[in-house]
């Protein structure tokens, strides 16, 4: 190569510092199921027990909750949506006015359950000022709950990416890599080369910070880099099977979930075993769901179990972007080790 890929990762990464100088990011999101019916769930507690405080009898909190929760309910409803609707006007803002706007929102919110209740005749004394606090507050105590959530997936991005990098550099895999490209070096000189191409794009794939979600067809693009290095090792031991639907690609995963799936499949399905293991990756999208599926058999028998690390930071994450819309699933049977995953299209 003229120009070592290794060398200019790292001359690409160096700019990265001058990230800081970016448009504030959104703190928090409320354009999610699982955000809705957490927050329904919440406020209709808060009105259950805040009935207590004023019912002598059963009836008399059946009859207070049901109308407290005619104006909560289309107020948290409405400051669900208005949130969700102004999502890019409020990632415009600084974190401060983002908290802000989103306590102004509940105020109003607020306001509009009240003014519910008052149009429908009945509320005697309509409390304006306590309906307009109690929306301030209760989007308040949302707000710090899904900036909470929000802040989880730093953790678990950054566990994630560590652990891809220890993979890279692990001396097993990058010596393995480096002979394979010098015994390619004089018989086939094109071959090495994209050997180390592939080489250099993990590791920039590894030490990039590349934001919050990134679409399936680039995953699936690093895992076919990631499996061409390891086709070179293993040979015909390594027979990789993709099956992939098209419509599916624009899917949004966490970065650098697929790869360490594929990576445990290479080293619990063909590593341990003298004639090899096949690997299939398979995607499907199934109305508004995509369905990815990552196989491998296991020809040596099940073997010592594992920590469970790579998987559980995989569903963690997953789970962390498309909460209760994602679905994470992994087993051995039959001799074939599946991990399958549901997500939003």
């Amino acid at each position: 190569m003229n120009d070592t890929q290794i060398l200019s990762t790292f001359q690409e990464l160096a700019p990265e510092p001058v990230a800081h100088s970016k448009a504030p990011a959104l703190v928090f999101d409320a354009c999610q199921i699982g955000v809705v019916l957490r927050a329904v769930l919440f406020v209709e507690l808060a009105v259950a027990v805040a009935a207590m405080f004023s019912a002598a009898t059963l009836w008399d909190w059946v009859m207070l909750f049901s109308l407290i929760t005619g104006g909560a309910l289309p107020a948290t409803l409405a400051w669900l949506l208005s949130a969700c609707v102004a999502k890019r006007w409020l990632a415009r803002l600084r974190p401060a006015a983002q908290y802000t706007a989103a306590i102004g929102l509940g105020a109003v919110a607020g306001l509009y359950g009240c003014g519910l209740l008052a149009a429908s005749g009945l509320l005697l004394d309509v409390p304006w000022v306590g309906s307009a606090c109690s929306g301030a507050l209760i989007s308040s105590i949302l707000v710090a709950a899904l900036v909470m959530r929000a802040k989880g997936r730093t953790p678990a991005d950054t566990a994630a990416r560590l652990a891809e990098l220890q993979s890279r550099i692990r001396p097993h895999f990058l010596f393995n890599t480096l002979n394979s490209a010098i015994a390619l070096v004089r018989a086939e000189p094109a071959k090495a080369e994209a050997l180390l191409e592939d080489l250099s794009d993990l590791f920039r794939h590894a030490l990039m910070d590349q934001g919050t979600a990134v679409t399936l067809a680039d995953e699936i693009a690093l895992a076919r880099r990631y499996l061409a290095i390891e086709q070179v090792r293993f040979g015909e031991r390594l027979d990789v099977q993709w099956a992939l639907d098209p419509e599916a690609d624009q899917a949004k995963l966490p970065p650098l979930l697929l790869q360490p799936l594929v990576e445990n499949a290479v080293r619990h399905g063909v590593e341990p075993s003298a004639t090899g293991a096949a690997i299939r990756i398979s995607t499907q999208r199934r109305g508004s769901t995509v369905v990815l599926k990552v196989t491998n058999t296991v020809p040596a028998g099940q073997g010592s179990e594992g920590h469970g690390l790579a998987l559980r930071n995989v569903q963690d994450r997953l789970a962390l972007l498309h909460d209760v819309q994602a679905q994470f699933r992994c087993g051995l049977k039959d001799d074939v080790y599946q991990v399958r995953m549901e997500f939003p299209a």
